[in-house]
Order: structure tokens, then sequence, then C-alpha cells
């Protein structure tokens, strides 16, 4: 994974530096959640981004499309082209997170990594960045994330500190005191 992570974070960070230089911070970073979002709602979305066995100018070409779709910003564009050329569509997921994080270090924000089992609603996404800014005194970004693993509840990381109320880890707990008992 510290390869993947390595990758994402030197194109977020090109991206980064090309949307800054445009004066397109904010329109590529809604193009980008946008992608995340398919990409957790769509299982076929994410089997071509992760098929190796799919040619690159398949994907290419079928991104190309899905953003065209969306009125996506050329930078946008220009970007999911270029890491699909380069067969990095694989990496697209980690990219966007370190884009959004590099975007809420530029804004003087606290990043939140939040894992949940389903998608938050806006209303849940609202009530757990109110909670969260008036925690840490900060303005908070949200990378989301979703891990149907973790059965329901929600894990979230602000830096090195880490809040864990999955119902997974709270079966785990009650597994180990019934194995003490």
């Amino acid at each position: 994974m510290r390869g993947v992570n390595e990758i994402a974070g030197r194109y977020a960070t090109a991206l980064f530096d090309l949307a800054l230089q445009q004066g397109r911070l904010e329109k590529v970073a809604q193009d980008l959640t946008d992608i995340a979002a398919m990409l957790t709602k769509s299982e076929a979305l994410s089997r071509l981004v992760d098929s190796p066995v799919i040619a690159r100018a398949d994907q290419k070409r079928a991104m190309g499309q899905i953003l065209t779709k969306m009125h996506a910003d050329d930078l946008t564009q220009k970007f999911v082209g270029y890491v699909a050329q380069n067969r990095r569509l694989f990496a697209l997921k980690p990219m966007i997170a370190a884009y959004l994080k590099a975007l809420a270090a530029h804004r003087g924000e606290v990043t939140a990594e939040v894992m949940t089992a389903y998608a938050l609603t806006d209303q849940q996404r609202g009530v757990l960045q109110q909670n969260l800014r008036d925690r840490l005194q900060k303005s908070v970004a949200l990378v989301e994330t979703i891990n149907p693993e973790i059965i329901g509840g929600l894990v979230i990381r602000v830096g090195s500190q880490m809040f864990d109320a999955s119902v997974r880890t709270q079966i785990q707990k009650l597994k180990l005191v019934m194995k003490e008992a």
C-alpha cells in the first residue's frame, strides 16, 4: 500500500500545483469528490478503474466520456486521462484523498479521515463536521471512505488520533471479554 500512496501523493501534488496556478482548486476538488462518490457507488466503474486487463485506451476513453457527461473541468479531464494513459487508475482513490488533504491544508483546515460502512447522508456529514469543528476548534475537511467490513458505526482519524466506534471493533472487544469470563 505504501507504493500506491507514494504514487498517489506525487500525482496529487502535481494536480494541486496546476489547479492552484490556474485558480481551479475548488472546481477540481468538486470534480474529484464526485468521481470518488461514483467509484464508491458503481461496482462497474470500480472494476474499470482497478482492472489490469482492460486496455489503457479503453480505460481512458471510458473515463473521458464519464467526465464529459459530468461536465468536469478541463484540468480534471486531462489529469484523469493522463493517469489512465500511465496505467495508474488503480491509484485514483488515494490520489483524490491526497488532493483533498492538500487542499484542506492550504485552507488551514484539519483533515479528518472518516470510514463508514455506508455512505453518509448530507445531514450526517454536517452533524459530524460540526461536532469535529467544535471539538477541535478548527475548520474540518472530511475525506470519506466506505468499508463494509466495519459493519456499522465509524472510524475517524485526525492526524495521529483515532476514534473507532465501529461495530466490528465492538464485537472484537466483546469476544475478548467473553474469553476472559
